[in-house]
């Protein structure tokens, strides 16, 4: 009980410092930080992701061949890695310091960028091969054919997935900390420099904040997957009907 209540008073007292850091005295932190953080690295990279599936799966090997290796360097290669070479080369190439929240974004669309290609190469790659060749039939170029046939199936289809991996991308920015990027475990790093007695408790709620986030987020892909599954299944039902109608028909007009 007096574990319970502890936590209690402690989200009481730094209820705000957890929700947006020190703003407006301050950068904006906090989960409000790491939201904006995920949002806009999925977002920025997602079409990085789908550059680097259609490169992975042309026909071109001056295309294919560099970017497999790139994918599968930066899949292979620890996320921490790869932040403290962005957070050290980015300065570097660019003649300034960069802002921790920057460095972090960088790494991100990087890092979900090769990870997202994969989840779009194996949305594009479970369509049927015949719907390449029907678009190919029809006069389209292959790049026309992903354009207006493949990709906006196999998009629709990668929706779950894209929920999942932007769920992994809420639970990374919190290696933003090394870097000093004020999101919600830098928050509460400071909540617990100051109480200094109730390490437990201070990280209890931040794991938490970060279970009831990623859950939600969770469910929200758990539900899309069964929607799109039974979209499929009434798509696969309706063409299986429409096909036993039509060789009824046939079989009438032999009669």
């Amino acid at each position: 009980m007096a574990l319970l209540q502890n936590m209690i008073s402690i989200i009481g007292e730094n209820w705000l410092l957890l929700l947006v850091g020190q703003y407006p005295n301050g950068p904006l932190g906090g989960i409000a930080a790491t939201m904006i953080l995920s949002v806009l690295g999925i977002a920025l990279a997602f079409p990085l992701s789908v550059l680097m599936a259609l490169a992975r799966i042309s026909p071109w090997p001056a295309l294919r061949w560099p970017v497999t290796a790139i994918v599968y360097l930066v899949r292979g290669v620890p996320l921490l890695l790869i932040i403290l070479w962005v957070y050290f080369l980015l300065p570097l190439l660019i003649g300034q310091s960069i802002p921790g929240f920057v460095t972090m974004l960088v790494t991100l669309v990087i890092y979900e960028g090769a990870f997202l290609s994969e989840v779009v190469r194996a949305g594009i790659t479970a369509l049927p091969k015949g719907q390449m060749d029907a678009a190919r039939a029809l006069g389209h170029s292959h790049l026309g054919a992903m354009r207006y046939v493949i990709l906006p199936q196999a998009l629709f289809n990668m929706i779950p997935s894209i929920i999942s991996q932007f769920v992994s991308t809420i639970k990374e920015t919190t290696l933003g900390y090394i870097i000093n990027v004020p999101e919600l475990t830098f928050a509460a790093g400071q909540i617990n420099n100051r109480l200094l007695t109730k390490p437990f408790e201070v990280y209890f709620i931040l794991a938490g904040a970060y279970f009831v986030v990623c859950w939600t987020l969770t469910g929200v892909a758990n539900l899309l997957e069964r929607r799109i599954a039974a979209r499929r299944a009434g798509i696969l039902n309706g063409g299986a009907e429409a096909a036993g109608l039509a060789a009824a028909s046939a079989g009438v007009s032999r009669v």
